[in-house]
């Protein structure tokens, strides 16, 4: 396994984003790091304070200096527990109740009020607001949500608030295979896909990936760069190792995974290392990277051309709109919309044709065909008076396009 690590560092070419090219990043904080506090006895007291204190000042540090952050939270089960403690500090469960799906979902209803009121209290010392979102995988998904969270998470972001990101642990069934996230591992890449991030951190206890488990090998030493996750690298992995989170390496490597193939690097570092988000942000080569297999631009252009080719609905444009498109990068508003063919609903890939039918581009439509038949050829003043509901000036984003 050694010389398969040896390998892997070999290749290590220092792939991290620069720092210029930092705009968006989402930064995943573990179960441990949230809800690693201990009393005297070692025993587990909830939120560790001091921990998330010093979380949030790095964040609000890469606010400041104009960075948008997304934050994907664990802990709001510790948190929970730590609520419903007696006097000693001993959550006794009661009779019947352990294991179960409602029983870990109580648990997270509960502690969801506490860290999020931690994160609104930490962030509003630096000056800044929070929003919490509460995700699930079908959120995410489902083309018309995918859309409605990337709308409100964009949002979001423009208002200068940090968007608190939590697996919706109220709704998620754990029998329903895939419905729920590794400790939410997959829900923090699922996320930077959305959002098209330029950098995903994940941040724990662990240092990074190690070529054998440091747990039983002190003298094993950190993989500083995977450029593809090979079966030895898999092999690696294992679940958590104390039981708490419900993420562990593997979890890990499966976000990498859909991070990389999506456009997104990842980096999984610990977050008990001092300034570590400044250090990464910096190019400063620390714990192990995950370049991104392709291009943003690859991965949408991928995922769109490949949606193309189910799609039943499209919209004919006039000169005017193919050449704000093409030649000025513009959304495609409805006052440029001609004609309107086939059925979609918002959330739907659709064709964008010009006046002889020629397809010109492909993209997320804002709007349902109904919607857009109504508005097609009107200002965009007049969307909400006519529709009576409002998703924006533009019936396709230029950030939800690809030119053909």
């Amino acid at each position: 396994m050694a010389s398969t690590a040896k390998k892997v560092d070999e290749k290590s070419q220092g792939r991290t984003p620069s720092p210029r090219g930092l705009r968006r990043i989402v930064v995943k904080l573990g179960t441990n790091l949230i809800t690693g506090k201990r009393d005297d006895d070692g025993r587990r007291r909830g939120i560790d304070e001091e921990s998330l204190k010093g979380l949030v000042a790095q964040i609000a540090d890469l606010h400041s200096e104009g960075k948008q952050v997304i934050v994907v939270t664990s802990g709001a089960v510790g948190a929970g527990r730590e609520v419903l403690a007696d006097k000693n500090g001993t959550y006794r469960r009661r009779s019947g109740t352990a294991r179960t799906v409602a029983h870990r979902q109580m648990l997270a209803a509960i502690g969801q009020t506490q860290l999020m009121l931690a994160y609104e209290q930490l962030f509003a010392a630096h000056g800044i607001p929070v929003a919490q979102a509460l995700i699930s995988r079908e959120d995410l998904t489902q083309r018309q949500r995918y859309l409605n969270v990337r709308d409100t998470l964009e949002t979001i972001l423009d208002v200068g608030a940090i968007p608190i990101v939590n697996e919706n642990d109220v709704v998620a069934v754990e029998e329903l295979a895939g419905v729920i996230y590794g400790d939410n591992d997959r829900l923090s890449a699922m996320v930077a896909n959305d959002l098209e991030a330029d950098l995903l951190i994940l941040l724990g206890e662990v240092e990074g990936l190690y070529e054998k488990d440091p747990h039983f090998d002190p003298e094993a030493k950190i993989i500083s760069e995977v450029p593809k996750i090979t079966a030895s690298i898999r092999r690696i992995a294992k679940g958590p190792h104390d039981g708490r989170g419900s993420g562990g390496m593997a979890s890990k490597l499966e976000a990498a995974e859909l991070a990389t193939s999506s456009g997104t690097p990842m980096i999984i570092a610990s977050g008990r290392s001092p300034g570590i988000l400044a250090r990464i942000c910096a190019g400063e080569q620390v714990g192990t990277r995950f370049p991104a297999a392709i291009s943003k631009i690859e991965a949408k252009k991928r995922w769109l051309m490949t949606g193309i080719t189910d799609s039943q609905g499209s919209v004919r444009v006039d000169d005017g709109a193919v050449k704000a498109l093409k030649e000025k990068g513009r959304s495609l508003l409805a006052a440029g919309i001609v004609r309107v063919a086939g059925v979609f609903d918002r959330g739907d890939i659709i064709k964008i044709e010009n006046a002889d039918g020629q397809l010109i581009a492909c993209g997320l439509a804002a709007y349902s065909s109904d919607d857009v038949d109504k508005i097609k050829g009107r200002k965009s003043d007049e969307v909400q008076k006519l529709l009576g509901h409002y998703f924006g000036m533009e019936v396709v984003h230029r950030n939800n396009m690809v030119l053909v």
